[in-house]
């Protein structure tokens, strides 16, 4: 069953007489169309009783129909009003339009104001919640594309262990992990490439510099490409040289959390519970004010998507669910050690889809 059909049968289901996507996550889950509109209009209106049509800038219409959208696709110039041209499309319909779901998380005020302007006495419903429980399972062609995104990422910390060494920058290293994977066929990383030495480290959000790297660091890598649409997302901290007594301990604490969390992957369990075993094993070994962020998230179109993994969201894990285990110990000005793995929920458990090895790989080059 088509994305767009199972749309029209939620929206016949719950009496909705159209949805208006425009998040182009969304629309090219829906779609096939991968965009970045910038500031002009790009989205794809469901009907429960009559065929969809895409609107995009005039100039991307033959990148849309070539992306296999197949239904009608309307175009609007810069100089032309794109909500009206919007209203008058969906007119043409000849249904009347009472109930229309919008991605609550993601519309602006300016176009939520215009619909209610041009389409009169509408009743506003969300529909983020829908998408995200479409987009939450991964069918096999999703998991598919996802291990090949995973396995390029496996291959960035591989030229990252080559590329590292005294008195190299950080950006020197980020500069040479993203030139390979340029040369793999890779035109986007998900996220700016992290690479901290250090103390820095213990930073989870730290921006790569100058920074050079010294015998003993430890060298923190955070990355993740888009491919064909879908992202990976892998951690890694590495060794140059031999480190302290420490930076060891504190790394294997983090290995054991990530271990204890994975192995407790299955359908049936929730994301609190995985939360919670990871965060005890760094608490029980006294450094529990220093795992400062949630387990993971969901991963997929977003690199960031529906599920959050923390020790509050009780929702129950499912086969085809694809997200992140990552905890981290960040003690300031010391040491910052992060652990992240791309999981995939299984029948009766788990598949890893990062393969780089965890133990702690010293390199010495």
């Amino acid at each position: 069953m088509t994305k767009i059909k199972q749309l029209q049968n939620y929206l016949k289901e719950q009496s909705i007489d159209a949805a208006f996507i425009t998040d182009p996550f969304n629309i090219f889950y829906v779609s096939g169309f991968q965009s970045n509109p910038h500031e002009r209009l790009l989205g794809v209106m469901v009907f429960a009783e009559a065929e969809p049509f895409l609107i995009c800038p005039k100039m991307e219409m033959p990148d849309a129909k070539n992306a296999g959208w197949s239904g009608e696709i309307v175009g609007h110039e810069d100089t032309q009003n794109s909500m009206e041209i919007l209203f008058d499309t969906a007119q043409s319909r000849g249904i009347e339009l009472k109930t229309m779901a919008i991605e609550k998380a993601h519309m602006t005020v300016d176009r939520y104001d215009a619909i209610l302007s041009l389409f009169g006495s509408l009743n506003i419903v969300q529909l983020d919640d829908q998408l995200n429980s479409m987009r939450v399972i991964k069918d096999d062609a999703e998991l598919q594309i996802l291990r090949e995104a995973a396995a390029l990422a496996d291959y960035a910390i591989e030229v990252a262990a080559k590329t590292i060494k005294e008195g190299i920058t950080e950006i020197e290293v980020m500069t040479e992990i993203e030139l390979a994977l340029k040369k793999r066929g890779v035109t986007h990383m998900s996220f700016d490439t992290t690479v901290l030495t250090g103390d820095k480290a213990a930073s989870p959000h730290g921006k790569t510099g100058d920074r050079k790297l010294q015998n003993g660091d430890l060298v923190l890598f955070d990355l993740g490409v888009v491919h064909k649409g879908y992202c990976s997302d892998i951690t890694r901290t590495l060794a140059l040289g031999e480190p302290g007594e420490e930076q060891k301990k504190v790394y294997n604490i983090v290995l054991q959390a990530e271990t204890a969390a994975l192995e407790a992957v299955k359908p049936g369990v929730t994301a609190a519970e995985l939360d919670q075993i990871s965060r005890k094993v760094i608490a029980d070994a006294g450094y529990g004010e220093y795992f400062t962020h949630r387990l993971g998230h969901g991963l997929g179109i977003s690199v960031h998507e529906f599920p959050s993994i923390h020790g509050a969201n009780s929702m129950k894990m499912e086969k085809g669910m694809v997200f992140t285990l990552e905890p981290g110990i960040y003690v300031p000005g010391k040491v910052g050690v992060r652990i992240e793995d791309d999981v995939a929920v299984t029948e009766n458990g788990y598949e890893v889809l990062t393969k780089y090895p965890k133990e702690l790989q010293i390199v010495h080059n």
